[in-house]
């Protein structure tokens, strides 16, 4: 059937708004939380951990009313939008008495996952105040590390959601655009990496790399209940060099284009990255070219 509109990739029919205000239409007296359930539900339309894509089904209801598709209930309330409201990053108070050593002096090193800790605060005002580009709350799917050594905080370690086209990724991967729609998810990509200004350790970059990769894929599973296959970063070689991600064995399979996500002209508006990932099994390919 054809589409009438298009919404966050998924093409709605005009048998797709009939199911919408049939639900409506049946539920008077029910909040628009309520309607966008019911529909999610009506389409199967969930996140790839089962959860309800309540959220973004709300906006495409805002956006078939504002088109004059459908017509929903009056809202019964407008609960404050903590992305609007956002307070800004505090300050962390830390020690920051200069840390010269080997790696092995730092044990025992502890690397702790802390969203939807105590500990999430420290992670971003410390990302805030020390990475060079600052602290943006994540969207989507993340996980957030702090590594800690005597209970000091001495690095952080940020993971999310992969973006959704990098052409130097996805040539190496191999997959279809319809196959990388489907299977997006199964990445994560190294949104932040923080090792304190003071903290000056030989090899203590690749190391953290490491101790991180041995837990993301456990970490995953529990919080978003599927796996990860390859993770993936981008290196401003303006300022870096990869070292520590070479050194971890990750794999630069070319750059980025610079023209960024919102860039409607082919010309470079942002510096060039290098783009380097690191597969976590033998059979990456086959997991994420598998077509459910």
């Amino acid at each position: 059937m054809e589409s009438v509109i298009t919404y966050r990739r998924r093409s709605v029919t005009r048998q797709n708004i009939a199911t919408v205000r049939r639900i409506i239409e049946s539920h008077p007296d029910k909040s628009r939380r309520f309607i966008s359930q019911e529909v999610c539900r009506e389409w199967n339309w969930r996140q790839s951990n089962g959860v309800l894509k309540d959220m973004i089904c709300r906006s495409l209801l805002l956006l078939l009313e504002s088109k004059g598709f459908i017509k929903l209930p009056a809202r019964k309330c407008t609960p404050p939008n903590p992305l609007a409201k956002r307070k800004k990053t505090s300050w962390v108070i830390v020690d920051k008495t200069p840390v010269h050593c080997s790696v092995e002096d730092l044990f025992p090193i502890k690397l702790d996952q802390v969203r939807r800790t105590s500990f999430e605060k420290i992670f971003n005002g410390l990302v805030s105040e020390y990475h060079y580009l600052g602290y943006t709350q994540p969207v989507g799917e993340h996980l957030k590390y702090i590594a800690f050594s005597h209970n000091r905080p001495i690095a952080c370690l940020a993971w999310g959601s992969a973006p959704w086209y990098i052409g130097a990724r996805d040539r190496f991967i191999g997959w279809s655009k319809k196959i990388r729609e489907n299977n997006l998810h199964l990445i994560a990509n190294n949104l932040r990496f923080l090792i304190l200004p003071w903290v000056q350790v030989p090899c203590l970059a690749s190391y953290l790399l490491a101790l991180n990769r041995h837990r993301l894929l456990q970490d995953w599973k529990t919080l978003y209940h599927h796996p990860v296959y390859l993770l993936e970063t981008f290196v401003d070689t303006e300022r870096y060099r990869g070292t520590c991600y070479k050194a971890d064995n990750w794999i630069c399979v070319g750059q980025t284009t610079g023209q960024g996500k919102l860039s409607k002209s082919k010309q470079p508006l942002l510096s060039k990255k290098a783009v380097y990932v690191y597969p976590l099994t033998k059979n990456f390919r086959r997991e994420l070219c598998h077509d459910a």
